[in-house]
């Protein structure tokens, strides 16, 4: 019998330990000393080598509420108003020690468990209206657990709550705009809906494990790889591989009303990780794929990823580019999907759909793309609407 100082020493003691509960000696033999013996040595390993966090006070009270039974007007006895239970549940508030004291005695809560300090997923002085995130739209998309009835009152709440799982600098970027920011649209975007919007495409990118983003991987044949994925009928399903693949996070994520936003581009800031984001606004294969592009042409030529400098793009392409990076980014887009000189040869001749099938076999690329660039370039939207995949994307991605 000897101490539980290695891994391969406590691997033997739980085998020795089976071993001994098959056998299940009688009381005061010596097998059953040994059994309590290895099972105190074991206990004392786990303890040191997998410690147990304390929850922290504001879980340890939601705890002992459902234990008991209780609702939040029941905690006001021990903390004070309304507001005040919310501020200390949601984890704004510490706790006094004069709360410390009534929750101890009344809930029976150890004082060393609500002596610990919250965290903090904001900056304590972040000046921020909390009602005007549109928390009822988020909770119909299911993003946040609430019922309408139960938001006013509770909008802080719910918000940190929500923006908790995001990293502290790359949450900054969103709430504040410290960094490079982009907004491309013709008709100005609700803020708090933008940041609610663009919170909830980190915090599902930062769920995924994906391949470490290399520097300077996004180039011209990157996107034109990526736009040959366009040819099988899941092909956007297939460039979301290929992306990961190259440590490229891609997220399709319903929009929120008044953001008008097809898509979006921006950095993790302690990862460096790229992310682009989409909504399919257009459920259209002709759109999924040029937005797909422009944003990627942003990640090539405007995302520094070297310098773990933040920006951020966020594109409603329906509007004219009206900055130099903008047009860029369309250009470059255009240019992965099809090559100048293909696409002047193509309008210098009859454009058919004999014709559209013609190039985008020879580019391995999906028709739509082809029709859909000529239907944006001559500005007629009446032909060929049978041939850019109407209602063919969002299928893809589970999107109703």
């Amino acid at each position: 019998m000897k101490p539980i100082k290695t891994d391969a020493d406590y691997r033997e003691a739980l085998a020795e330990i089976e071993r001994l509960a098959v056998k299940n000696p009688a009381s005061e033999t010596e097998d059953s000393d040994r059994l309590e013996i290895l099972a105190t040595l074991v206990e004392v390993y786990e303890k040191n080598q997998f410690p147990i966090d304390k929850p922290s006070p504001a879980e340890a009270i939601e705890f002992r509420m459902d234990q008991l039974g209780l609702k939040r007007r029941d905690l006001e006895q021990y903390i004070g108003s309304k507001s005040r239970v919310s501020e200390v549940l949601s984890g704004k508030r510490a706790l006094t020690l004069q709360m410390i004291r009534a929750l101890s005695k009344g809930l029976d809560i150890p004082p060393d468990v609500l002596l610990r300090e919250p965290p903090r997923a904001l900056p304590a002085d972040l000046e921020i209206q909390w009602n005007k995130f549109p928390i009822a739209e988020m909770a119909g998309l299911g993003w946040i657990d609430v019922d309408e009835s139960n938001i006013e009152g509770r909008e802080e709440e719910l918000m940190r709550a929500f923006l908790a799982p995001v990293e502290q600098l790359d949450l900054a970027c969103v709430l504040y705009r410290k960094t490079e920011f982009s907004e491309r649209s013709g008709r100005r975007m609700d803020p708090y809906a933008l940041a609610a919007w663009s919170a909830r495409i980190l915090s599902l990118a930062q769920r995924k494990t994906i391949a470490k983003y290399v520097a300077r991987t996004v180039n011209a044949e990157f996107m034109r790889n990526v736009a040959r994925c366009s040819w099988a009928e899941n092909g956007p399903l297939l460039a979301q591989e290929y992306l990961e693949n190259h440590g490229i996070h891609l997220v399709v994520q319903q929009r929120l009303r008044r953001t008008y936003l097809d898509g979006s581009a921006c950095l993790m800031v302690k990862s460096g990780a790229p992310v682009i984001g989409m909504t399919l606004r257009h459920d259209r294969i002709d759109n999924f794929w040029f937005v797909l592009l422009h944003e990627l042409a942003h990640i090539s030529k405007h995302l520094d990823v070297r310098s773990g400098k933040s920006a951020s793009f966020f594109d409603n392409l329906d509007s004219e580019a009206g900055n130099a990076k903008e047009e860029e980014a369309d250009q470059l887009a255009k240019d992965a999907l099809i090559p100048r000189k293909k696409w002047k040869d193509f309008i210098a001749s009859t454009v058919d759909p004999g014709g559209i099938a013609e190039l985008a076999s020879a580019l391995t690329i999906h028709p739509a793309i082809v029709a859909g660039r000529y239907r944006h370039d001559a500005r007629d939207y009446r032909r060929f609407s049978r041939m850019v995949g109407r209602h063919k994307v969002r299928m893809l991605f589970g999107e109703s």
